[in-house]
């Protein structure tokens, strides 16, 4: 009878492991080719714009993008922590941030096709879903809507990993669907949102940029009557960037269809995971009665770069590749675990991958579905334990400084409000309610002292 009972345990806890999958998601690995320790702290790295880079070592520096030593060491700190996953998201920003003449295409093509080469050298029988980064064209961010030599050259690099199918649309739009992992009733759909971003002057009078908006919208139509279940990844993410006030990426016509692509097929569309902004962070979306009813996650950067953008401040971040954590059955995100390397520590000592966070544990919710993230939320805007943990996790440990009532309403706002109209009254809101705490010690100690003085 015993035997009988722990047969039925055996059984039952292989059938529980059986229903969660594992996928590693990287981003922003930003490759440096001109990386190289000199002598000359203005001369380590191309991608610092001349700034200074006093503390370079082998793993890189927070003012230049990644060197090789530390692309290298991020594929293989992938294979050491999870040798197997059932696949990798990978979306984008392969290239350094230095000037477009210092570039050209075959730099663009080679940089991309060494990345290529390293994780199909480390994960050898890993399918890979790829999306482009608007640092994946020359020039830079100006992806066409139309076929071009580097769509065409890209997507044979990455022809072991795209159907044929996918390898035409990639070739015209930069896009694709496929099944996922080829199994019924799951698919993957890979955007190329650079063609929406404000930067790209080549669609900036475009309705629909290589038709990509009416070709979601009929492959989620299709998905739905064949009751399939849908990831979504890209690199440019809609909403504004949480490190810059009213920083949006998108143009404003391109940012209102996408949220209308998402709330439209948001009961099929069952995770979303981008990039650029290299940074951890994530995007609800809500239903017209304000409902949460899907995310976006925001996984953070391979390149410690630390952002010359107008108005960030210190805007850098430590090395970092994610784990998603989901069930195979539905593919309900239900854990996202961010490992991270000390730069610091790792040019001094050595190269150690260590875990930084499990998201239910830090945040305390059961999994990482759109009803707990908005429970993460708001835990982040009604508490400051909370809002500190998210703010120092959001550049990967590297900004560990109080997030102040300003910060608060940027990082809360930027999470909530993908719309750009919902953002600048959650702006108005958000500021009344911090001015408020700010002011109650004040009247409180003032009413105090009135009181004792009648």
């Amino acid at each position: 009878m015993m035997w009988k009972t722990l047969l039925g345990l055996l059984f039952t806890c292989t059938k529980v492991l059986a229903l969660s999958g594992n996928f590693w998601h990287i981003t922003d690995l930003h490759w440096d080719p001109t990386y190289n320790l000199t002598d000359n702290p203005e001369n380590v790295c191309a991608s610092s714009g001349k700034r200074p880079t006093s503390s370079a070592g082998r793993f890189g520096d927070y003012h230049c993008d990644s060197p090789w030593n530390l692309i290298n060491s991020s594929v293989y700190a992938m294979k050491d922590i999870m040798p197997d996953p059932d696949f990798i998201v990978w979306t984008g920003d392969d290239t350094p941030h230095i000037p477009n003449e210092d570039l050209g295409e075959e730099a663009v093509l080679h940089i991309i096709g060494n990345l290529t080469h390293i994780i199909k050298l480390v994960f050898p029988t890993t399918k890979v879903y790829s999306a482009l980064g608007n640092h994946d064209y020359h020039p830079k961010s100006q992806l066409p809507a139309v076929q071009n030599n580097i769509y065409e050259r890209t997507a044979g690099m990455w022809q072991d990993w795209l159907e044929p199918e996918s390898q035409k649309t990639f070739r015209n739009g930069g896009y694709y669907t496929e099944r996922l992992l080829n199994r019924p009733g799951f698919r993957m759909v890979v955007l190329n949102t650079n063609l929406y971003y404000d930067q790209n002057k080549v669609t900036e009078d475009m309705a629909d940029p290589a038709n990509q908006f009416s070709w979601t919208d009929q492959v989620l139509t299709d998905a739905a009557k064949n009751r399939e279940k849908v990831y979504i990844i890209g690199h440019v993410p809609p909403g504004f960037f949480e490190k810059k006030r009213s920083k949006p990426w998108f143009r404003p016509h391109f940012n209102k269809r996408y949220l209308e692509l998402v709330q439209k097929h948001h009961s099929i569309i069952i995770g979303q995971f981008f990039g650029h902004h290299h940074t951890d962070s994530f995007r609800m979306f809500y239903s017209p009665d304000d409902s949460p009813i899907n995310v976006m996650f925001l996984t953070p950067g391979v390149t410690p770069w630390k952002t010359t953008l107008p108005g960030v401040v210190d805007g850098a971040n430590n090395p970092g590749i994610r784990v998603f954590e989901y069930d195979t059955q539905t593919l309900l995100v239900k854990d996202v675990v961010t490992y991270y390397l000390n730069l610091t520590r790792a040019n001094i000592a050595q190269s150690r991958w260590e875990k930084e966070y499990r998201l239910t544990e830090s945040f305390r919710v059961p999994d990482a579905s759109p009803t707990s993230m908005h429970r993460v939320l708001d835990r982040m805007a009604n508490s400051h334990c909370y809002l500190q943990k998210y703010y120092e996790f959001n550049s990967v440990n590297y900004g560990l400084a109080e997030c102040d009532s300003h910060c608060r309403v940027d990082h809360v706002c930027a999470a909530r409000e993908v719309d750009f109209d919902r953002y600048e009254h959650c702006l108005e809101k958000e500021g009344a309610i911090s001015i408020g705490a700010a002011l109650l010690p004040i009247i409180t100690t003032a009413l105090s002292l009135v009181w004792l003085s009648s």
